[in-house]
């Protein structure tokens, strides 16, 4: 790689520490990097011990909404390469409350791109979803770059508004973008809210695990660390101003994950509790990954298995990170939610 200076923003988050660990003891990345994360809710300094050994590592705590600081942090590290993890994620609480999501998700996307068109920066990666295309019934073939984008939930309008601006940049002013949509992802250091970690930590715990609807939506699913050989693989060799879809080939149904999750750990499958369906839930994703497989050769290695094993070896192996991320106002947005208390 021929960057001299890389800033990754959101890199306190799952996807982000996921995609730093992988830079730092798979590539052996010895560039300089600046992670920027405010330390939200989702985000935490747990998420980046490991990197703290690195001395090429360097972190600041801020918001990537404050362009003159964001502008200041790329001039004086001379960064060349963008990559924006820093995001809003979990769509209950885009439909709670939409406000973060616009802000963060819009907003601060557009205020990174000015930082990189000001200071020129080589490349500019945005990482967004496939939740962008909408929703598939159960005989459409999976979502290609070129599918249309149909949001049916505000945190998926805000991610479609961002990958807007960063297409409309490159058009426009000439930046070097692009962007990555990938499939659901699970694996370590994943924020509990989210359905695995969720399941796996209530499991644990013997807590009743809350299931949409009748639990029949289906997700494609990759394990984390492939999707952070995808995005290395795009920030590398992906050809500026493409899209490139990522995902793991491996739908599931809700309820089947939960039931997975339950015999791996022991656990008895009443503690499936059906909850009122969530407005707006797409009904199916699935991603067509033939482009990214083509032009950066690239493909998911990790088995539905294999991943499922690691992930729930390392919630039951990491009970103080699950207790330290886990802040009141978290606490009390699943009470409102679930009716219940962690």
């Amino acid at each position: 790689m021929n960057y001299t200076s890389m800033m990754i923003t959101g890199g306190a988050g799952f996807i982000g520490s996921n995609f730093l660990e992988y830079l730092l003891k798979d590539v052996g990345l010895t560039i300089p990097i600046v992670v920027v994360d405010l330390l939200s809710y989702c985000g935490n300094q747990e998420n980046i011990k490991f990197a703290y050994e690195y001395p090429n590592v360097k972190f600041i705590k801020l918001d990537i909404c404050n362009k003159a600081k964001m502008d200041e942090i790329a001039y004086f590290n001379r960064v060349d390469v963008i990559i924006n993890f820093a995001a809003e994620t979990h769509v209950d609480r885009s439909i709670w409350d939409s406000t973060p999501f616009l802000i963060n998700n819009v907003f601060g996307t557009l205020t990174m791109l000015e930082v990189a068109k000001m200071r020129k920066v080589r490349r500019f990666v945005q990482i967004s979803t496939d939740e962008v295309y909408g929703s598939l019934s159960d005989s459409e073939p999976g979502f290609t770059e070129e599918h249309l984008i149909k949001t049916n939930s505000p945190y998926s309008a805000s991610k479609a508004s961002a990958d807007n601006f960063v297409q409309a940049y490159h058009a426009t002013y000439g930046l070097d973008t692009v962007i990555t949509r990938c499939s659901n992802n699970y694996g370590p250091r994943q924020f509990p809210e989210k359905l695995i970690p969720l399941l796996i930590m209530n499991a644990n715990e013997g807590k009743d695990i809350p299931i949409y609807g009748d639990g029949k939506n289906v997700r494609d699913w990759i394990y984390v660390k492939d999707h952070c050989k995808g995005i290395y693989k795009a920030l590398t060799d992906g050809k500026s101003g493409e899209i490139y879809n990522f995902g793991g080939e491996c739908e599931k149904r809700n309820i089947d994950i939960a039931k997975l999750v339950l015999s791996k750990m022991g656990k008895n499958e009443d503690l499936i509790k059906y909850v009122t369906d969530r407005p707006g839930h797409d009904w199916r994703y699935a991603m067509d990954i033939t482009k990214a497989k083509k032009e950066l050769d690239w493909n998911p290695e990790t088995s539905f298995e294999e991943g499922m094993g690691k992930t729930i070896d390392w919630y039951l192996s990491n009970k103080k990170w699950c207790d330290a991320v886990l802040c009141d106002e978290y606490k009390q947005y699943y009470a409102k939610q679930y009716g219940a208390k962690r």
